[in-house]
């Protein structure tokens, strides 16, 4: 009689339960002061750089690899470079062989996009870092021709564009006013605005405190909210507020703030299990990345990072690990951690370039590649 583990393995079981190292999970991650984007490959014990793609057309500039996604079929990525002359642009690139294959110019410092599954159209903020703080935009773009078809007033320095699960309302966040914008997916208007700063409206969960406007008051945005992540079936967003330390939970229904976490220094990104049970949360300032349990609001384990300036979070498709990167200070290179999320333990670590930033989950594959 042959063996029992050999079987098991051979269908794809390690003793009753999912062999886990037989999967392999595929994330992109941009090097922002290298103009690279690494493939990273992790075999469910350890990460490895796949490939390195060298990007950008001046060899004498640094343009600066800033978001990333991959689209809904996952035969593309599609990469915004922020510094242009003075527009940036937006790349397309194919999974394939990771080969330029389209490129369209977008407007000031491009930076955070995704593709609507409903539309079909991507969607691209245009983070603008230049000159005065006027409103800047969301660039919506054909993404099979790389033609700009529209673009949409928001506020000054968007971040965090996403779309809802069914692709038909756009979500992103003003860094430098301090509110929340719902664009219609099909339509491109602004249809709701959500204003974080001024006097609080949430209701009994409101922090104490900040009674007054503080624009009114001269003293600019509080809460800096940098980005926003909606929940996967229920009718909420999750909100960075970077500026006051909290990640806040938003009834898109309702349009008010329905919960507020409080959190370690400097939320940058967020993003919510596929099952929306747990959100993951980078810190920047502190370096390090929070995980939440949602049902019971509960911060489950916060766990430093391998470098001190924590930036990008991505999920994988099956919920079972999140992916966060990791800029490094001055000429250290930036970082991939891999975080298990049902030990809530982070379990594995690959150096990448300068600046790790912008991140993207691509794939799962199966017994491997």
């Amino acid at each position: 009689m042959l063996p029992l583990a050999p079987l098991l393995a051979s269908a794809g079981l390690c003793c009753g339960s999912p062999c886990l190292a037989a999967r392999e999970y595929w994330v992109y991650v941009t090097a922002e002061s290298a103009d690279e984007v690494y493939l990273v490959r992790f075999d469910g014990t350890a990460a490895t750089v796949d490939a390195r793609v060298e990007v950008g057309y001046q060899p004498t500039e640094i343009e600066g690899p800033h978001g990333l996604t991959v689209g809904p079929d996952g035969e593309h990525w599609f990469l915004s470079m922020a510094h242009g002359k003075p527009f940036g642009l937006l790349y397309k690139y194919t999974t394939a062989t990771n080969e330029l294959v389209g490129q369209v110019e977008l407007g000031l410092f491009p930076a955070t996009m995704q593709i609507s599954r409903a539309t079909g159209l991507l969607y691209c903020v245009n983070f603008d870092l230049h000159g005065d703080m006027s409103p800047s935009s969301v660039s919506i773009v054909d993404p099979d021709e790389m033609v700009e078809v529209a673009r949409t007033t928001t506020g000054p320095m968007p971040h965090g564009s996403r779309l809802s699960p069914d692709g038909l309302r756009h979500y992103s966040c003003s860094m430098m006013a301090g509110e929340l914008f719902e664009i219609d997916a099909r339509t491109f208007e602004v249809t709701r605005v959500l204003a974080f700063d001024g006097p609080m409206k949430d209701g009994p969960m409101q922090k104490d405190g900040m009674k007054e406007d503080p624009k009114a008051m001269g003293m600019g945005p509080m809460s800096k909210p940098t980005w926003v992540y909606p929940h996967p079936a229920e009718p909420r967003v999750y909100v960075c507020l970077n500026g006051a330390a909290q990640v806040v939970e938003v009834d898109t229904d309702a349009w008010r703030i329905r919960r507020r976490f409080e959190t370690d220094k400097g939320p940058y990104n967020v993003e919510v299990t596929p099952d929306g049970k747990k959100m993951v949360v980078s810190y920047k300032s502190a370096g390090s990345v929070g995980i939440w349990d949602l049902d019971s609001a509960r911060e489950l384990a916060r766990i430093p990072s391998t470098r001190k300036v924590t930036h990008g979070v991505a999920i994988a498709s099956d919920g079972r690990y999140a992916f966060v990167s990791n800029e490094g200070i001055g000429g250290e290179k930036g970082t991939l951690d891999v975080f298990d999320l049902e030990s809530n333990a982070r379990v594995a670590t690959v150096e990448l370039g300068l600046q790790a930033g912008g991140i993207a989950f691509w794939k799962v594959v199966e017994g491997g590649s």
